[in-house]
């Protein structure tokens, strides 16, 4: 009877905000036909024009919707669906606006295609009171969801004691969705009367043999299950259900990436490296100007960082920290509030602008668009050492971004930039490449993107002289 009532109320609030959520596309798509319909008036009436604007419209949000995840309330705090769906609604409007300026080019209208006119206003018009609805239906959203959705208990079932808190930690960010009221090893004798009493599973890290007899109890019990990832765990859900006769396997092959895919990623990453380059020059020229003018310092740093195969290559990115006279230095990553971080430097962390240089990268080939994330030599060295797993990120170029850049922190632990990678890794697809170079912009409305790791001494491994930035 619980798991029924459960299911019904769950029923019944997702019908709720599945409604909320048409009503806020319907309201996007209005605000957007009345703003260009100003200047526009065959919007107005039923004509190939609008229809074809409606399509156009109408298939962005949907692909839009396949990329960011659209009304996501419920599971996501507000922030990122909120930066999730006005990115996707921004190109929405942009692919719409110009395919509509597009088909004003005729004896009728323009003779010539006007980017830049009258009808940008209303564009911008539009987008900013799209922005403020997104707001009010995602707050009200989430407030409403929650409302009839109280917090979920949760049952930790860990391995070691040692995990509780990091896991703790992660979960409690959650309040609103998860309410943690118990914690347990996995041998414990009253296990299966704690696991009844729950409504959400998390496993923490536990023996192979105890994982599989716990889901089974859990499937049993009907309970949801959030498993920590582990690496066979990654390989598993990617692999390709296969039946040999009339028994059932799952391919798990090791080279993912056909020729296409290889020649087609290395030409996207051509041709977005060089409109990134062009499009970016002026900000280059003036970043440059600025550090050189706080402290007559080199503008570019250069340092090794590994990418396919464990082959170094030479990164480069603009400089953010003071420069340094010795001719030894340690490689130590960023902590929070580091001193030797300059003014101008702190802005260009603040928003990933220091990362322009990489394109550089990208088009010689040693890095790729998306990718794992570039590590520090000694940061490598020290994480291979304690996770030798580590090494398995090197099956592809190192990227400028990636799931481990989106949806990570910079002092995301080793193993989880590591499980982030590898869910890269293994389900990799051009497709996903797109998806996760359209995510990237979120990541400029992430605070906490760029925070530092605590100080901590010691694990340091000695580096040649170089800029110390990660």
């Amino acid at each position: 009877m619980p798991f029924r009532d459960h299911s019904s109320h769950q029923t019944k609030t997702t019908i709720l905000i599945g409604a909320i959520s048409v009503i806020l596309y319907l309201i996007l798509g209005i605000a957007f036909f009345v703003c260009l319909s100003v200047n526009n008036y065959f919007l107005r009436h039923i004509n190939r024009t609008l229809a074809t604007t409606l399509l156009t419209f109408t298939a962005m949000s949907i692909a839009m919707h396949a990329v960011y995840g659209g009304f996501d309330v419920g599971r996501k705090k507000n922030k990122p669906v909120i930066s999730a769906m006005i990115s996707g609604i921004a190109i929405t409007d942009i692919i719409t606006y110009i395919q509509l300026q597009i088909m004003n080019v005729n004896p009728n209208n323009n003779q010539t295609l006007i980017l830049f006119g009258p009808d940008l206003l209303y564009l911008l018009l539009c987008y900013v009171i799209q922005v403020i609805v997104i707001i009010l239906f995602v707050r009200v959203g989430n407030q409403l969801y929650f409302y009839f959705t109280p917090p979920r208990r949760c049952l930790l079932i860990l391995g070691s004691p040692s995990q509780e808190e990091a896991l703790r930690a992660k979960i409690e960010r959650y309040q609103l969705q998860w309410r943690v009221e118990d914690t347990v090893l996995y041998n414990v004798p009253d296990l299966a009367q704690r696991i009844e009493m729950a409504d959400v599973i998390f496993l923490g890290a536990v023996p192979d043999r105890a994982k599989v007899a716990l889901l089974k109890l859990c499937y049993d019990d009907r309970k949801d299950v959030m498993c920590k990832a582990e690496l066979e765990d990654i390989m598993l859900c990617n692999a390709r259900p296969t039946i040999v006769d009339d028994a059932a396997f799952l391919s798990m092959e090791y080279n993912k990436i056909t020729p296409f895919q290889r020649f087609a990623k290395r030409f996207g990453d051509i041709i977005i490296s060089l409109f990134a380059l062009i499009l970016f020059s002026p900000f280059i020229l003036l970043i440059s100007l600025l550090i050189k003018l706080e402290d007559g310092g080199p503008v570019i740093f250069k340092q090794s960082r590994l990418t396919v195969a464990g082959r170094p290559f030479t990164i480069r990115k603009f400089r953010t920290m003071k420069v340094h006279s010795e001719l030894d230095e340690v490689q130590v990553s960023v902590s929070v509030d580091d001193p030797r971080i300059t003014k101008v430097g702190a802005f260009l962390r603040r928003y990933r602008l220091d990362e322009i240089p990489q394109f550089f990268n990208i088009l010689i080939g040693d890095m790729s668009v998306v990718g794992p994330r570039p590590e520090m030599m000694a940061n490598v060295a020290r994480y291979k050492m304690n996770l030798p797993s580590f090494v398995y990120r090197e099956k592809m170029k190192a990227g400028l971004t990636g799931y481990a850049q989106i949806e990570g922190r910079y002092n995301t632990s080793a193993e989880d930039k590591l499980m982030l990678d590898m869910m890269y890794i293994e389900s990799f697809s051009i497709w996903l490449d797109v998806k996760l170079i359209l995510r990237t912009v979120t990541i400029f409305l992430k605070k906490d993107s760029t925070q530092g790791f605590q100080k901590s001494p010691g694990s340091n491994i000695k580096a040649k002289r170089g800029d110390i930035r990660s």
